[in-house]
């Protein structure tokens, strides 16, 4: 072998040493072009992680099966088997899951009779995925449970912080929500005090703004969205500010920062920076990779809401059309659209139909609660307060302590009792959401929710009352540039 051709491979390793991806790419595609040796497959698989890295999805998938290949004609079953697993996930989300299924069982037939080792967290996580998505809990856990064993007798911090994500998931689906807030704390404290590899930082952050998202915690969500975008900002350092020069200095593009910024657009929503957010969906809609479309979709979907309430109707229509074609169905959205555009019958069975088709509430708290808010609002629309009644019900047992969701049950259960004609227990309920609102600094809702407290002061004939609320409500709808409720 030429001394070039070592000398590439070396600076090529050390590079991915020091997660400078972009570098690591260009040097082993380029041997890889002209090869004087064949790769090994350790180099196959680095090859394979810059071209991901590097946006270069298909080359990623192209190369890790030469590895898996490469591993199998040595006999290494660890190497074949972590192949696999990334085969598993790399199909997955490239929306192939058939290829999918068959890649996870050959890292199984790999892994599963090999003394513990680390490789084998990897397929022990999409087992707990699984189980939960089925209603196992208990093969939920024990797969967590033996991830963690694995992750702690490795030493691995990666492993060891995507361990306590995965049971916090499997929890927070089971309605175990401290102890999993817990548990996902103690792993975003490894990924923000940057003890991380950038895969697996990348990974956390976007994993944990979904848990966030599913169980209605904005708090958390704002604080570890603002910190995910600090840390794929271009230049991307691979570690946040406070802890540069401790670690790897990666350079290049961050496949992440996509995915970071969809998350980060429906905490613009809510927070009522509708401007930034519908500005922000654009850009991550353009740097999402391949394999992660949902995140796009996700975004367009956010960016359909923001026209929606702004009265840009056929925008909206068209934001949630793109959502649609990549996969996701834009509900509530779309039957909100349908019921602005005076279309109710729509609106109603678009709702229920949504309700109907989801799996498993306790997967998606926030998602469910939408929708029973939704369908609380196109039943009052249609004149059918028992349907908003039973609606507004539900989203109250759903709802329990959390304050976001507890907000939206008050508000529907307010409307609900000003269809009744009862002012008086609309009032009980519209304040303390009022200030559940305010509290959680959510202006569009807190907006609507006074102007349903003035019609209950309007009701009792405090039109001073009534006046004031309106007021304040209009405020912020000419702030926000929303159509007024």
């Amino acid at each position: 072998m030429s001394a070039p051709t070592i000398d590439r491979i070396a600076r090529a390793r050390d590079a991915a040493t020091r997660e400078s991806w972009s570098e690591a790419y260009g040097l082993l595609h380029a041997h890889d072009a002209h090869p004087s040796r064949a790769p090994t497959a350790g180099d196959l698989m680095i090859l394979a992680d810059a071209a991901w890295w590097s946006g270069h999805v298909d080359e990623s998938v192209a190369a890790r099966l030469r590895a898996h290949a490469a591993y199998v004609a040595g006999g290494d079953h660890r190497g074949a088997g972590l192949a696999s697993w990334w085969l598993s996930y790399e199909y997955a989300g490239l929306g192939r899951p058939a290829a999918a299924a068959g890649w996870l069982h050959r890292a199984h037939h790999h892994l599963d009779d090999e003394p513990p080792c680390p490789e084998q967290c990897f397929p022990a996580w999409t087992d707990a995925e699984q189980a939960t998505a089925r209603g196992d809990r208990a093969a939920a856990l024990a797969a967590t449970h033996r991830m963690t064993r694995l992750a702690l007798r490795s030493g691995s911090p990666d492993l060891l912080a995507l361990s306590r994500q995965a049971e916090a998931s499997v929890l927070l689906a089971h309605g175990r929500r401290a102890e999993a807030l817990a548990l996902l704390d103690e792993a975003m404290r490894a990924v923000t005090a940057g003890e991380l590899t950038g895969l697996f930082t990348g990974l956390l952050y976007d994993l944990a703004l979904t848990r966030c998202g599913e169980a209605a915690e904005l708090g958390r969500a704002v604080e570890w969205t603002n910190a995910a975008m600090e840390w794929c900002a271009p230049p991307w350092t691979g570690r946040p500010a406070h802890t540069a020069g401790t670690g790897p200095v990666p350079s290049g593009e961050n496949p992440f920062r996509g995915m970071c910024r969809a998350h980060r657009v429906r905490v613009l929503d809510l927070l009522g920076a509708w401007a930034l957010a519908e500005a922000e969906a654009r850009q991550a809609c353009r740097e999402v990779p391949a394999d992660r479309l949902d995140a796009a979709a996700a975004a367009y979907c956010a960016a359909g809401d923001v026209q929606r309430r702004q009265g840009r109707l056929e925008e909206a229509a068209v934001s949630y059309a793109h959502a649609h074609e990549l996969g996701r169905i834009p509900q509530p959205g779309l039957a909100l659209l349908r019921l602005a555009q005076g279309r109710a019958e729509a609106a109603v069975a678009g709702v229920e139909l949504a309700l109907a088709c989801q799996s498993d509430p306790r997967h998606d708290l926030l998602g469910r609660a939408r929708l029973l808010a939704a369908r609380t609002e196109v039943a009052l629309a249609v004149r059918d307060v028992p349907g908003a009644a039973g609606a507004a019900a539900a989203l109250e047992v759903l709802a329990g302590d959390v304050p976001l969701l507890r907000a939206m049950a008050c508000s529907a259960r307010g409307a609900v009792a000003l269809a009744e004609a009862r002012p008086e227990p609309a009032l009980r309920l519209l304040r303390p959401a009022l200030a559940d609102w305010l509290a959680l600094r959510v202006p569009y809702e807190a907006a609507r929710t006074r102007m349903l407290v003035a019609a209950a002061f309007r009701a009792l004939g405090d039109g001073a009352a009534a006046r004031r609320e309106r007021g304040a409500a209009r405020a912020v709808f000419e702030r926000l540039g929303a159509v007024p409720v």
